[in-house]
């Protein structure tokens, strides 16, 4: 067995570490994003999750994807496009634990700013981004779902001003 990089071991800790996503990972982060999506929108009808699991894995090639392990195994990935947050999914036994408020900070160390959709209906993800420092900008309908989203922002000036 090979050691681990010299940013592996930085990100190492009790809570887990970061690191790029790796082609190996797919089919966990595939899990993990159908998993997450069917619990936070079941105001969603979840074939509509399910439809999607082939546009998720060619979309993997087209973001740019850090996931978060535990012991080992991966529990949480965020999915970037540019500065836009595509999604922050982390398992369900491992959620309340500090791993999506470690991956916006891994983040945040790299960009000035970020923003990302979200839908209105999914109360406690509005209010974690929120608690994170993200500011609601739009509010618009989701046109493949019709359902009600907001469009957030954070941006490094707003904090230190």
């Amino acid at each position: 067995m090979s050691k681990p990089s010299a940013e592996r071991m930085r990100y190492e800790n009790i809570d887990g570490y970061i690191r790029p996503f790796e082609l190996g990972d797919t089919e966990t982060v595939l899990r993990i994003w159908l998993d997450g999506n069917l619990q936070a929108h079941r105001f969603i009808p979840a074939a509509y999750w399910k439809s999607n699991i082939g546009f998720m894995r060619s979309a993997l090639s087209q973001a740019e994807l850090f996931v978060c392990s535990v012991g080992g195994e991966i529990v949480a990935f965020v999915g970037l496009q540019g500065d836009y947050i595509a999604g922050i999914f982390v398992r369900e036994d491992h959620r309340s634990e500090g791993i999506g408020h470690r991956l916006l900070a891994y983040l945040e160390q790299r960009h000035e700013q970020l923003r990302l959709s979200v839908y209105e209906k999914n109360a406690r993800a509005v209010k974690f981004y929120s608690k994170e420092g993200f500011a609601i900008v739009e509010k618009r309908t989701d046109e493949p779902t019709g359902e009600t989203e907001y469009v957030m922002t954070w941006c490094r000036s707003a904090i230190t001003e």
